[in-house]
């Protein structure tokens, strides 16, 4: 009887973060990161500024645990992708077309930049941010990803990092032009250029 109460009482718990996660991504896109209040954030998943000190010890706990959400969603979406890959061709394909399809969601890339200008006003917050994107990706096994890469992309470490990184910052560019001048930076084109950058990028 007591392991179906504490059951109910986790399952309960889970459900209150996970409207918690939810509501704090559409706060944060309406306000901003720093404009959003926890308050607000609460009263949006429907519970008292108290459910929310519960779950999260500040506004940057709760980013931190939406990006180890976001990762993971979008890490087993192409873990199922490059499983389905039976060539280093295919693969490379596969990564590319991921990649590119990322910039359908211009919400996310434009809080990750805003966090992350949050965290250059206040210098306390780099060292916890890197810790942090740290432990998000030990969590997420990252080298059973890696494993199933095609060729092109396990050269070095130091490498495939400056690669990653280049491909993140034109992403985060050309999404935030989409969702700043629609017209001058369409979405198909958008993806056309991002496919061509992918090109470049991961080429030896």
């Amino acid at each position: 009887m007591v392991r179906i109460s504490q059951n109910k009482h986790q399952q309960k718990t889970d459900a209150t973060k996970r409207k918690l996660l939810k509501a704090a991504r559409r706060i944060f896109a309406r306000d901003g990161f720093e404009g959003a209040s926890i308050n607000d954030i609460a009263a949006e998943a429907g519970h008292t500024r108290g459910a929310f000190y519960a779950h999260f010890k500040a506004k940057e706990d709760l980013f931190f645990a939406l990006l180890e959400e976001q990762s993971g969603i979008h890490l087993e979406k192409l873990r199922t992708m490059l499983e389905n890959c039976s060539t280093d061709q295919g693969r490379l394909d596969c990564v590319r077309e991921f990649y590119a399809a990322r910039s359908v969601d211009k919400q996310w890339p434009v809080l990750v930049l805003e966090f992350k200008l949050y965290a250059l006003r206040h210098s306390r917050l780099r060292a916890k941010l890197a810790a942090a994107h740290r432990s998000i990706r030990a969590k997420l096994k990252l080298d059973e990803i890696e494993r199933l890469l095609p060729s092109e992309l396990q050269r070095s470490r130091a490498a495939h990092n400056v690669k990653k990184l280049t491909l993140e910052v034109i992403l985060t560019g050309l999404v935030l032009e989409n969702a700043y001048d629609p017209e001058g930076m369409p979405e198909d084109q958008t993806i056309a250029v991002l496919r061509q950058l992918f090109d470049a990028v991961t080429r030896p």
